[in-house]
Parts: structure tokens; C-alpha cells; sequence
């Protein structure tokens, strides 16, 4: 009897730990910016508190650094080495085209948290049918702050630019530097100082952010700027889908409603708010800004112009999505998400 009774209350006690276990399930998420970046102190921390409440403490975030180089995200939450992740899609040369939707340049000033909540529904709308984010899960899409040229001697024109050698990234700043017979160098926003500073390149196509997160104004004291940006660029948050096999379906639910609209709003907001401290920190150095001349600005639109439409014609052809339609959805659903609230009063105080 007494045998019995302990294979009961062993069998009970299995079954508690086990739903214990189930319970408390980590998200571990892959990040690959330098821990003061916004990512790492907005994003990140605002979500897993949005996802320990809307569990209620079933599901909690943890973060870790350096699981592998940004053009390695994707697989890496594939493979399942991480369960999340954010992806910049000009990384990923070749897979990613569909994407390249919200860089192209709009000479029009527009937050990055309404451009992120425009692209979410245009992802949702036009572009996930395509699958080119297969093996991962979407759960956000973003939109970073205008892009600007940041270099080491004061620069005024487009043909001042001419063959200065140029830190690119992919996607549309690719495009953009070979139109405007750049030297593009492929480097991450990661590897922008230590070339800056040893003279690899004389410049760098970057964010405002990245003024500050990056080092830039340290090396770079000019800027040359477009309204809106010379370019944008586009990521999306990612979880392997084998994720939601480890939580009850109530919690993917739960997940699912502080993802969203409402997680690409967060990253555009932290963009947003990391642009601001990047301009105040390069001003605070002496920066030098400089607007680009009117005329260079319509060769400039004249560039963009036949950049959307090879673009389009591409696109629509090998991918099967009917990209102007997008791209004109895309830009209606600008001047909605400008009408609506922002999602900083969802942001707890101690991350703003």
C-alpha cells in the first residue's frame, strides 16, 4: 500500500513539474546591435513585459547577445538556435526583394512609428503571400529613420559624392549608391567606426541614430540630408514557429495581440526617439548638417523614379505580387497611421 501510495503521489508530483515547466516558457531572443542600441533598451524590454502581462507570467523574454552576425538572423530562428529575432532585410542579399517597399526615398518627413505600422499592413496585405520570410514566423515589420549620408569632409552635392568610397548596406542604399557612382562598401552599422577611423572609407549611408549608437559623429563631422531620407530601411521581428508548440494556444493568442501593428509601431517608435538623441549627441560634437540643393533633388527623384519602376517590373514578374499597387497602399496607409494615437503611452516609463 504504501508502495502505491508514493507511485501516486510521485506520478502527482511529475505532473505538477511538468505543468510547471509548461508555465514558465522562454522566448529567447537573438540581438546583434551593441546593448545601448534602442533595440536593446526600448524594443526588447517593452515586448517582454507586454508578453509576461498578457500571460500572465507564463512566457517570459530573454535576450542574448552576439548569437551570430545580422546576415545570420534569419537562419539562425530557423534552425531554432534562437526563438526570435530582428531581421534588416538588405543584409540577406537575393532573398529578400519585396521588402526593399518602404526604402525607397518619399521626400516627405513621416515618424518611423507611422512608416512601421504602415508597412505591418502592407506586409499583411500585399507581401507575406510571397513567402520570402518561409521557415519563420513574421510578427512585426519596421521601418528605420530617414537615411542620410555621413562623411569626412564637407560634402554639398551629388557630384561632390562621386566615388567617395561609401559603407553601404544592401537593399535600395545598394541600388541608390551605384546610381549615384558611389564606391559602395558592404559593411554592418557595427563595423562604420573602426573603418571610418582607419580611413576604409570616407563615409557611411547610416541613420541619425546611428550618430550616436554607432560612434558616427565621432568620425564623420559632415552630414548631407534629404527630406524623408535618401533611403529607409526594412526589418521584420521573427519567431521560429516550433515556438508556438511549446505554449498553450490562449498564450500564442496573447502574444499574437501585443505583436502586430502594435510591436512595429514600438520599433518605429524606438527608431524615432534613437534619431533624436543621435542628431542631439552630433550637434552636441559641432556636426555640420547640410540639405541637398534643390536641383540635385530632382535627379535625385528622377533616380528614385527609375529605382521604383525596375523595382516593380521585377517583382511583380518573379514574386507574383502586383508591387505599384503596394507600394500606393503602402503610401495611404502612411497618411492613416499619421492620424492615429502613438504607442508611447504603452511603453512602461523606465524604457522611453
Amino acid at each position: 500500500m504504501y508502495k502505491r501510495t508514493g507511485l501516486v503521489v510521485g506520478t502527482l508530483t511529475a505532473a505538477i513539474m511538468s505543468t510547471s515547466a509548461l508555465a514558465e516558457t522562454t522566448l529567447t531572443i537573438s540581438t546583434w546591435a551593441g546593448p545601448n542600441h534602442g533595440i536593446n533598451t526600448i524594443v526588447w524590454p517593452t515586448w517582454g513585459a507586454w508578453i509576461e502581462e498578457a500571460t500572465e507570467g507564463r512566457v517570459t523574454v530573454d535576450v542574448v547577445h552576439d548569437l551570430g552576425p545580422p546576415d545570420s538572423q534569419m537562419a539562425m530562428v530557423a534552425d531554432g538556435i534562437a526563438d526570435a529575432t530582428w531581421i534588416f532585410h538588405g543584409y540577406n542579399a537575393g532573398r529578400f526583394e519585396l521588402t526593399k517597399l518602404p526604402e525607397f526615398p518619399t521626400f516627405e518627413e513621416f515618424s518611423s512609428e507611422n512608416a512601421s505600422a504602415a508597412y505591418w499592413r502592407t506586409h499583411q496585405e500585399y507581401l507575406a503571400e510571397a513567402g520570402e520570410h518561409r521557415g519563420v514566423d513574421v510578427v512585426a515589420a519596421g521601418v528605420h529613420g530617414p537615411g542620410w549620408i555621413f562623411t569626412s569632409e564637407k560634402v554639398e552635392t551629388l557630384d561632390e559624392l562621386e566615388g567617395k568610397r561609401i559603407r553601404v548596406g544592401g537593399g535600395v542604399m545598394g541600388d541608390l549608391s551605384n546610381a549615384l557612382n558611389l564606391t559602395g562598401v558592404a559593411l554592418p552599422p557595427t563595423g562604420v567606426y573602426e573603418a571610418g577611423s582607419q580611413g576604409v572609407i570616407d563615409g557611411a549611408m547610416l541613420v541619425p541614430e546611428g550618430l550616436r549608437s554607432f560612434r558616427v559623429a565621432e568620425i564623420f563631422p559632415y552630414t548631407l540630408k534629404v527630406d524623408g531620407g535618401f533611403y529607409r530601411g526594412s526589418f521584420t521581428i521573427a519567431v521560429n514557429p516550433m515556438f508556438w508548440d511549446r505554449i498553450s494556444a490562449e498564450d500564442r493568442e496573447a502574444i499574437e495581440a501585443v505583436s502586430g501593428e502594435q510591436l512595429s509601431r514600438l520599433f518605429g517608435y524606438m527608431m524615432d526617439v534613437s534619431d533624436v538623441r543621435g542628431v542631439e549627441f552630433a550637434e552636441e560634437l559641432g556636426h555640420t548638417f547640410t540639405e541637398l540643393g534643390e536641383e540635385d533633388l530632382e535627379t535625385l527623384r528622377g533616380i528614385s523614379d527609375e529605382m521604383i519602376a525596375e523595382w516593380a517590373e521585377e517583382v511583380t514578374e518573379e514574386r507574383g505580387v502586383d508591387a505599384l499597387a503596394a507600394i500606393e497602399y503602402f503610401r495611404e496607409q502612411l497618411e492613416d497611421a499619421a492620424e492615429e494615437g502613438s504607442v508611447v503611452s504603452l511603453v512602461p516609463n523606465e524604457y522611453k
